[in-house]
């Protein structure tokens, strides 16, 4: 076990639908260096957790988005899934939860369908990401640049595509937690805002 992350929380946003590995995955490499993770959602009780479209295993919620403030935590992880996705960035509450961490130049790691939220925030015109290939539209109409790669890093904004990313992304989440806060990334947010 390392340290790298000794003393940081960080939150993890997810609700029911959430793709079961992509949550688990990046929560471990969290743990593994020293880290805190929590579950934040938007309500109490459990998540849901798939693997694909099949019903997986449930986590414990820690934390409401309502009652989750983004000054508690180091950085942000948003797992995919279809349904996670959509119902994230249906929520006001975990889009301005989203677009905090941005504004406060903290590192934030999404994967897969998860970059709903964040084109939702208004958080991805002029950054370059990845996502699951059917939201390429939805990213280049929100003014992101759009590529196809395992993992794209964009002053402490960690992307990636799918399951097979996970340890790529994962080191990238591991990475960019420790650096810690992005001032030019804030700076940028601040002044398109």
């Amino acid at each position: 076990m390392g340290d790298k992350l000794k003393g940081k929380k960080v939150a993890f946003l997810a609700t029911d639908g959430v793709e079961q590995v992509e949550l688990t995955d990046p929560w471990k490499a969290v743990e593994s260096e020293g880290g805190q993770p929590e579950l934040v959602s938007l309500e109490d009780g459990q998540v849901q957790g798939f693997e694909h479209l099949d019903k997986a295993d449930t986590f414990d919620v820690d934390k409401t988005v309502k009652d989750a403030s983004p000054d508690d935590y180091a950085g942000l992880v948003v797992p995919g899934g279809v349904a996670n996705g959509d119902f994230l960035r249906g929520d006001e509450d975990a889009v301005g939860f989203t677009r905090a961490f941005f504004e406060a130049g903290k590192p934030v790691a999404i994967i897969c369908h998860g970059p709903w939220v964040a084109v939702e925030a208004d958080v991805v015109r002029g950054r370059k990401l990845t996502s699951w290939p059917t939201l390429q539209t939805d990213i280049r109409n929100a003014g992101g640049e759009w590529v196809d790669e395992e993992v794209v890093v964009d002053s402490g904004f960690v992307t990636s595509r799918k399951p097979d990313d996970l340890p790529a992304f994962c080191e990238k989440v591991v990475e960019e937690i420790c650096e810690g806060r992005h001032d030019e990334q804030a700076l940028q947010t601040a002044e398109a805002g």
